[in-house]
Parts: C-alpha cells; sequence; structure tokens
C-alpha cells in the first residue's frame, strides 16, 4: 500500500484520470474530492462491499424454465 501525505488543497493523481483532493479537515475527519470519468464507478468501501454482497447473492438464484417463462411472457 502507498501511503501519502497531503495537506488542505492538495491532491494526488492515479492514470492521469482520477484525481482525489483533500477538500476539508475538522478533527479526525477528512472529506476528499475525487474527479473520475463517469465510466468509472466510485464508492466508499462499505457500499462497495454491499454491492459485491448483493451480486454474488443474485448470481446464485436458480431458475426453472417455468420461472424464466413467467417473467418473460
Amino acid at each position: 500500500m502507498l501511503v501519502l501525505t497531503r495537506k488542505l488543497g492538495e491532491s494526488i493523481i492515479i492514470d492521469n484520470k482520477i484525481i482525489v483532493k483533500v477538500v476539508s479537515i475538522s478533527g479526525n475527519q477528512i472529506k476528499l474530492g475525487i474527479d473520475a470519468p463517469v465510466g468509472i464507478p466510485v464508492h466508499r468501501e462499505e457500499v462497495y462491499e454491499k454491492i459485491k454482497e448483493e451480486n454474488l447473492s443474485a448470481s446464485k438464484i436458480s431458475l426453472d424454465i417455468e420461472d424464466i417463462d413467467k417473467i418473460f411472457n
């Protein structure tokens, strides 16, 4: 893991596409601004984990032919 130190208003750039900027600092909380291309999803870690869980759960659903027929007819 790369660990960087940034001050208020300073940024890092990832792959010439994503800019992460320190927007504000208040006590032990830091607000980051993230500028990324539209096609690159940006999520908080807990949201990303929930999306992964939901996708895994959805991929385990099994349907029989009758269920598929009900969906499309």
